[in-house]
């Protein structure tokens, strides 16, 4: 996935992200590399420092990991997935 937003993964659109995330039982982990977070964290998101243009990676572990990695995918208020841009409506 790709920070698609100008303004990258800003307070507004990480706790949206962390919002999506905290709905499933399963463990929802974002970053870049190794370094990864816990997405339903938004200081965990804040700290990834993530501007436009960076990618980042998406792990989910848990009974419902499946609809977990759809809904971080769909919220999408700042990252797309490669192959289907997602317009923003912050920013």
């Amino acid at each position: 996935m790709e920070v698609k937003n100008r303004l990258g993964l800003h307070l507004r659109a990480a706790s949206a992200l962390a919002q999506t995330a905290a709905k499933f039982s399963s463990n929802v982990m974002i970053g870049r590399g190794k370094d990864l977070t816990n997405a339903k964290s938004v200081t965990g998101l804040m700290m990834l420092g993530a501007a436009q243009g960076t990618k980042l990676k998406v792990r989910t572990e848990g009974s419902d990991a499946r609809e977990a990695l759809k809904a971080a995918r769909r919220c999408s208020t700042i990252v797309s997935a490669r192959n289907s841009s997602v317009s923003s409506g912050f920013g």
